[in-house]
């Protein structure tokens, strides 16, 4: 197929991660053609550091003709605008997490896109990596039965100060790599409740290397979120992110009436898998897919599969906005003590073929 060109907004520390993807490991289906950022040499050093052509203001970016497909790296405050300010240029695009910071930007966006004519989608795409592709196939061929309920915990150490404002924190920031691989394995939430707490109304600055060091401020956002999702499909799922306790511990356990499934860390696009049948014994499984690396930008690949095929990009904007609403509805429910009905819906995305030593996107 011919490849789609694409521009990159955002050349911050994540840009290292998808420009080595989106210019080497997927070539195949893309070319890089710009890169833009707020502060032009990071910009200037990623186009240096991976040959892209053009280094130009967001403006021009936007304005070139040959830019299909906008790759939105910026921070989360910033999502929405540059994302908007994408689509009104005509451009597909594919942002990082979260798709916005309120609901009704993302509402605003998904309905952007669609009056347009534009593909919209983004991050997470770890569900598409070789380790949740291999747990989707699995759960769909009948190896722990029904799915009845299931268990994702982020429980991590995060101290610094923008991990404490609006728009982060560990439910947006992390959440939804655990939202999103409960959806693709189990399906759209309809119910959801929850609890969202503030442990710690100030905090101190912990970098001894900071010039801001010891320095308190406020925490403007929870930092320990537990919610109950309610699926359409009938299962049960409780979803934890922590920012305040010792290292990165990562869990995503679904059971079964057959059997139990330990999956891959939703972090990450590969990983050990394991199940446990009923009478049997707990084992790894091979994984049955294609990417298990560090593969950030594998969704912007589906993308261009997706523009030149006619069809949804798996990492689609609905499902984004799917995620968005549940993590909201998690605060809503704590802070109105009530269960949240959904409005959105997202459908299952679907599997990539299994099976396979060479990439397909079908």
């Amino acid at each position: 197929m011919d490849k789609v060109g694409v521009g990159v907004i955002g050349c911050g520390r994540i840009s290292g991660q998808y420009l080595e993807n989106l210019v080497r490991t997927f070539s195949f289906c893309l070319e890089t053609l710009a890169c833009a950022d707020l502060v032009p040499a990071h910009a200037e050093q990623r186009a240096q550091e991976f040959g892209i052509p053009h280094v130009c203001s967001v403006e021009d970016l936007l304005g070139d003709p040959q830019v299909e497909l906008v790759v939105n790296l910026t921070v989360p405050a910033a999502h929405f605008a540059v994302t908007m300010a994408a689509l009104d240029a005509g451009k597909h695009v594919y942002t990082e997490k979260p798709l916005a910071v309120t609901r009704e930007e993302g509402k605003r966006l998904v309905a952007k896109a669609k009056e347009r004519g534009l593909l919209l989608g983004g991050a997470p795409d770890t569900f598409l990596g070789a380790g949740l592709q291999t747990c989707r196939k699995l759960i769909d061929d009948g190896w722990v039965g029904t799915p009845i309920t299931a268990q994702a915990l982020i429980a991590m150490g995060v101290h610094v100060e923008r991990y404490h404002k609006l728009g982060v924190g560990p439910m947006f920031d992390m959440g939804p790599y655990y939202v999103t691989a409960l959806v693709a394995l189990l399906g759209p939430v309809k119910r959801v409740s929850g609890s969202a707490q503030v442990p710690f109304a100030t905090k101190a600055n912990p970098d001894p290397q900071s010039p801001d060091y010891a320095r308190t401020y406020t925490v403007d956002t929870p930092t320990v979120v537990s919610g109950v999702l309610d699926f359409e499909s009938g299962a049960v799922g409780v979803v934890t992110t922590t920012c305040e306790v010792l290292g990165y511990n990562p869990r995503l356990e679904v059971y079964g009436t057959e059997g139990i499934l330990t999956c891959n860390d939703p972090n990450m696009f590969g990983g050990g898998v394991y199940v446990q049948r009923r009478g049997g014994e707990r084992r790894e499984v091979a994984l049955t897919h294609y990417y298990s690396d560090r593969n950030r930008g594998l969704g912007v690949a589906d993308m261009a599969y997706a523009i030149r095929n006619g069809r949804a990009p798996r990492a689609s904007g609905d499902l984004m906005y799917h995620v968005h609403d549940v993590m909201h509805g998690i605060h809503d429910a704590s802070r109105e003590e009530r269960h949240v009905l959904l409005e959105s819906r997202a459908q299952r995305p679907a599997p990539f073929p299994a099976g396979y030593t060479t990439p397909i996107f079908e």
